[in-house]
């Protein structure tokens, strides 16, 4: 038992298992240096590089490190913009509620369809991103971005308008919001995902934190308008850094070098090592034509690079891995991510539907401006998320893994929901203490606790999407998936019963049963925690979930290939 993790007897490397470092006790057993001549570690020679990159100078994880930081950065500086659609109405409620002459309930619903578009639009462009890539996803989001915010603008004086645009906006952010984490597993190894998975999660969920401090004053200066037209500007300015400088990060890669998702990381003995690489050596040179004698893979042209499709990345067919998210919402690793994390972000986007109704009465009496101002505590709050992740994650797998022996199990990552519960969950009960009573603690303190929450939820992202790609990278971008779908289509449902519950319980109450409930949700990382490994060997022995949306989606497709295959023969013929 690994620090806690129960042992799994059923196989002999679990998948996301993985020997990273060395052993020191067992080197310091056996006086001699242990190291695999055919496997490929980092520059210092004391880390595995995990998954192994290929010989292919087309694997991104061959590209520069430099190369591999712009693209996450680019990914990264459109994922702000696109992460600002979400609250960009949470400082206007009221001034927009009397503009439209609308209910606080119907301004809300203007983000809670936005976001329901996001979940649907995730459902189809995943599939598309694992069949196709993610490239030709990501131009088409942002393009949809700047359409739908100029449309937004421009939205004369009509509620219906003004939805639709809110609806197509959650289409254009759907795939930075589903598929930039996955990109991220793309490009880096195990060890140096941790920092690059906090910055991405930091330009998804901090870039939302920052929009309504600018927006509020933006709206009140020269009209709520401006603020979808900044969007589509600052998009449009992006959009050739997007083409010029973000080639296909989707790499077909072998089985043998996924040591980290297809259970075959082992400690080779001489005899296994030297059978791996005869085999691997006459798969690439075949039938005793040596290596020397045929042509390497050609780096792909920079100018074939900038094609929206590069080919099929996988052999699977749409219909199946459009239904395979489904079912992954009862697998207990992917149920965990998307509480962690959907949960507390689904508390973050009730408290901003209902900030500014809290903030309006006396003896506040907030605008739109001042209210605006109050995300600036949640922004440094995902600024202490941001940082607190940047500089435990990575850190803390290592001191776990050297602490297990050099065996690096993804359930290491699980520390980060420490701080969530410490943090966000304080925020959470801080919040509706505090701002019940706002003659007492006024704003700041509201706004204090409002920052430890959004913190907590930053933690929890991060947690969750490092679990994803380190347990169950195989399946990661449904899993991602589900991430989207769930804390999306849940927010949505907030947005129709926040004011509601806020009339109805009081503040405080309701806060304090929202706190209670997401500290359940943190304590369900123990069970995960000790049952994670044979959760995974479990899973990876018997392929149940898939099994059932593949004979699905079998059953729909049948018709359709025996047509298919009737025409085939007729043309033969």
């Amino acid at each position: 038992m690994g620090l806690g993790i129960l042992e799994d007897h059923k196989l002999e490397h679990v998948p996301g298992t993985a020997n990273v470092l060395q052993d020191e006790r067992r080197r310091e057993d056996e006086d001699v240096h242990v190291r695999d001549a055919n496997l490929k570690y980092d520059k210092t020679g004391k880390v595995l590089l995990v998954p192994q990159p290929s010989d292919d100078p087309n694997d991104p994880l061959n590209w520069p490190l430099w190369q591999r930081d712009v693209i996450v950065g680019i990914l990264s500086l459109l994922s702000v913009i696109a992460a600002t659609l979400s609250p960009l109405l949470a400082a206007d409620t009221v001034s927009l509620a009397i503009y439209f002459q609308r209910s606080f309930t119907d301004m809300a619903l203007l983000t809670g369809y936005h976001l329901l578009g996001v979940g649907l639009a995730g459902f189809l462009f995943v599939p598309s991103a694992r069949i196709w890539g993610k490239r030709h996803v990501y131009l088409i989001g942002a393009i949809t971005v700047i359409f739908s915010s100029a449309w937004g603008g421009a939205n004369g004086k009509s509620y219906k308008s003004l939805l639709w645009a809110r609806i197509f906006q959650g289409i254009g952010l759907a795939p930075f919001e589903a598929l930039v984490n996955a990109s991220v597993g793309d490009l880096y190894f195990v060890h140096e995902r941790g920092l690059r998975m906090a910055l991405s999660n930091m330009a998804l969920f901090g870039g939302a934190f920052l929009t309504p401090v600018f927006v509020g004053k933006i709206a009140a200066e020269i009209g709520y308008e401006w603020t979808f037209y900044f969007v589509a500007i600052f998009t449009a300015a992006m959009l050739p850094f997007l083409f010029f400088f973000c080639p296909e990060t989707t790499y077909k890669r072998e089985q043998q070098f996924d040591i980290d998702t297809m259970g075959n990381l082992v400690e080779h003995t001489q005899e296994t090592s030297k059978e791996a690489a005869a085999s691997d050596e006459s798969e690439r040179t075949g039938n005793g034509v040596t290596e020397d004698h045929i042509p390497r893979r050609a780096k792909v042209s920079w100018k074939r690079s900038l094609l929206p499709f590069n080919g099929r990345h996988s052999d699977e067919r749409y219909l199946h891995l459009l239904l395979r998210p489904f079912p992954l919402f009862f697998h207990p690793g992917i149920l965990w991510a998307c509480l962690i994390q959907g949960a507390l972000i689904g508390w973050t986007v009730m408290i901003g539907v209902v900030l500014a109704a809290i903030m309006l009465g006396p003896p506040l009496w907030f605008g739109e401006e001042k209210t605006g101002y109050m995300y600036a505590g949640a922004f440094i709050g995902a600024l202490v998320g941001f940082v607190l992740c940047g500089l435990v994650s990575d850190w803390s797998a290592r001191f776990f893994t050297r602490l297990n022996h050099g065996v690096y199990e993804p359930e290491f990552r699980m520390f980060l929901v420490l701080p969530q519960l410490v943090l966000g969950c304080a925020g959470l009960y801080g919040f509706g203490f505090t701002s019940a009573d706002s003659y007492k603690y006024g704003w700041f303190w509201p706004d204090f606790f409002f920052a430890l929450e959004v913190a907590g939820m930053v933690c929890g992202a991060v947690a969750s999407a490092l679990y994803i790609v380190d347990a169950h990278r195989d399946m990661s971008v449904e899993g991602f998936t589900c991430l989207l779908v769930f804390k999306n289509v849940f927010s949505f449902a907030l947005t129709f019963k926040g004011f509601e519950w806020i009339q109805r319980g009081k503040v405080q109450p309701v806060f304090t049963a929202i706190a209670s409930v997401q500290v359940g949700i943190c304590m369900l990382t123990v069970p995960l925690y000790i049952l994670g490994k044979k959760s995974r060997s479990f899973f990876y022995r018997h392929n149940v979930f898939f099994k059932l949306t593949d004979a699905i989606a079998d059953g729909v497709m049948a018709p359709l290939d025996w047509i298919a295959g009737k025409g085939s023969k007729k043309h033969e013929a």
